[in-house]
């Protein structure tokens, strides 16, 4: 009778260490080159998951076995590209050139005017110090001077600030240039070949092809939520307050706008923060009536707006209470810049998402 053999331990475990460790190493290696390109490619997926739709419905009864077919979804990727970066490229070009001309323009008029005529603006700050120590009830004793001398250093600030701003412009246009052409090339290749990519992409994840495919859902409804729930709304707001602002004769009136478009996302306040001081500005120059209308017509036509159409646009898709959302685009910003304004709620979102399919999963909080 032969004699047993004793059992060997398996190599498979450490295999499979050694072969996850080399994925990883590579995985970070990866990312680590295309680092440089993450905002071209961040911006560019999410245009295409915004306009893809439309795209999808042209070109949905062509054949890409045929020549044909591949001819014409390559013209229609190209039409689509460049229809992109127009409506993109062209408003924001004329956007930022006005934007800097009038808050330089804002910035030497307010300093002229505190420097060269102090007497003009001493009575309206006099009024604006009583007003704030009656609105606070005596804790705030601000006199006009104080207002002065502080609105004349934030101006002088601001205006270096621009000055700075305006030269670092001119000289990264080379690398903006080079980040539209990257882009274009992007957006080229995923309108012609948008479907392979995503399956191309999706097949490296080793999980479930059920929680790829509820991850990838959730991905692309949560982007076209908050891009119409949130920035189209707010866009809109910015061109309804511009359009206000410049009705009303208000300086620096796109610059404002600007500055509305960033405030809505703050709960409970949103523009209200903006067309407050300025109604209050109006009414202690003496226009009582036009501030009085002013401040009604920026509640019905600029706060309206917030109230109306985000329930319409969001219809409780994204179901996050508004402090989260605030909290996530703030700590988005701060993490990746201007790229965290999409990251932040995205990022929570999908946490939220995998939680649940991970509770789920593991039968964890769910009854059998």
């Amino acid at each position: 009778m032969s004699e047993m053999q004793p059992n060997k331990p398996s190599n498979r475990p450490i295999q499979s260490y050694v072969f996850g460790a080399i994925l990883i190493l590579l995985l970070l290696a990866v990312c680590r080159l295309f680092a440089p390109f993450f905002t071209v490619l961040l911006w560019s997926i999410l245009l295409y998951i915004i306009i893809s739709p439309l795209h999808s419905r042209l070109i949905r009864r062509l054949d890409f076995s045929t020549l044909k077919g591949k001819i014409l979804r390559n013209v229609w990727a190209v039409v689509f590209t460049l229809g992109t970066m127009v409506i993109i490229l062209l408003p924001l070009s004329l956007v930022v050139s006005i934007f800097f001309r009038q808050i330089m323009e804002m910035s030497r008029y307010a300093r002229d005017l505190l420097t060269e005529r102090p007497e003009y603006l001493h009575d309206i700050l006099k009024k604006i110090a009583g007003l704030i120590n009656d609105i606070s009830a005596g804790q705030i004793n601000i006199s006009a001077d104080d207002i002065a001398h502080q609105m004349r250093t934030a101006i002088t600030d601001q205006l270096q600030r621009m000055i700075f701003m305006s030269r670092n412009l001119a000289r990264n246009i080379g690398g903006f240039s080079i980040n539209i052409l990257l882009m274009t090339f992007s957006m080229f290749f995923l309108y012609a070949d948008g479907p392979y990519l995503s399956r191309l992409v999706l097949n490296s994840i080793p999980i479930k092809t059920e929680y790829i495919s509820a991850l990838t859902a959730k991905f692309m409804d949560i982007t076209r939520n908050l891009f119409f729930g949130y920035i189209i709304v707010a866009l809109l707001q910015s061109v309804v307050a511009y359009i206000i602002f410049t009705i009303f004769n208000i300086k620096g009136s796109l610059v404002l706008a600007v500055l509305t478009f960033i405030i809505v996302f703050i709960p409970m306040f949103g523009a209200a923060i903006l067309y407050i001081p300025l109604t209050v500005l109006k009414i202690a120059s003496g226009d009582i009536a036009g501030g009085i209308v002013f401040f009604i017509v920026s509640v019905i036509f600029i706060s309206g707006i917030d109230n109306v159409l985000r329930p319409f646009f969001l219809k409780d898709r994204i179901q996050l209470h508004p402090l989260i959302i605030l909290f996530a685009i703030l700590g988005g910003i701060l993490a990746f810049g201007f790229n965290g304004f999409i990251l932040g709620p995205v990022l929570v979102i999908l946490f939220l998402t995998v939680l649940d399919l991970f509770l789920i999963e593991h039968e964890i909080g769910h009854q059998k």
